[in-house]
């Protein structure tokens, strides 16, 4: 049986990924596939519960503390999106390790540190960047509810994707991250993320799960 895909949505805050997440799980069911949406990061969990409150300004945490956490967060889900992808099942992420590099490195924490505790971690078969503009993001509804939704600081988280999206490439080659515009309609989104979708699905078959930074 082919393993399940492991597709991720990045972006700046209030960039559709929500929105798009859903639609992309839905829309791959209903073509035939099995897919399960898994959120990062997954406020369910004890350490979720800790990430939650930080990013609701209700608890303070030193910046390199917060960092492992949300990495630790990603290693506790890690074995039941391994155990989906060996089952066939598709594992959609809102948000991986990406975001916590790229928002802990506009904090001024070290990139190379900043990679460092993903390592090892399931390797997405694709990343859907979508793109907006701080400015576009700030006039959408509900903008500023968490500590990070401040245009001064999504303008810096950007510059640090870009990062990211580059050490991607050296270390896994090309194609596994795609750059998706999101200024357009929620259904144009939608569209363009299936068609970066469509090829991947064909694409995984029986290939092994790659590693993060591996």
């Amino acid at each position: 049986m082919p393993r399940g895909a492991l597709i991720v949505l990045e972006g700046l805050d209030r960039s559709g990924k929500s929105t798009q997440v859903d639609r992309l799980v839905a829309r791959l069911n209903a073509e035939g596939y099995r897919a399960r949406l898994h959120k990062f990061p997954d406020r369910t969990t004890a350490i979720g519960q800790m990430i939650d409150a930080y990013l609701r300004s209700t608890a303070e945490l030193d910046d390199h503390a917060i960092h492992l956490l949300f990495s630790a967060n990603r290693w506790e889900c890690h074995s039941a999106i391994e155990k989906d992808l060996a089952d066939g099942i598709t594992v959609v992420a809102d948000r991986y390790a990406f975001s916590g590099i790229a928002f802990s490195a506009a904090k001024g924490l070290d990139f190379t540190y900043c990679l460092s505790p993903d390592t090892g971690l399931p390797l997405p078969d694709v990343t859907l960047y979508l793109t907006l503009s701080p400015e576009t993001a700030a006039q959408r509804s509900a903008y500023g509810a968490e500590r990070y939704e401040n245009v001064d600081t999504q303008t810096a988280v950007r510059a640090q994707f870009a990062k990211v999206a580059e050490e991607v490439a050296r270390w896994h080659g090309d194609g596994r991250w795609v750059e998706v515009s999101a200024e357009g309609s929620v259904e144009e989104v939608e569209r363009d993320i299936w068609g970066a979708v469509k090829g991947v699905m064909v694409r995984v078959g029986d290939e092994p799960v790659g590693r993060l930074w591996e």
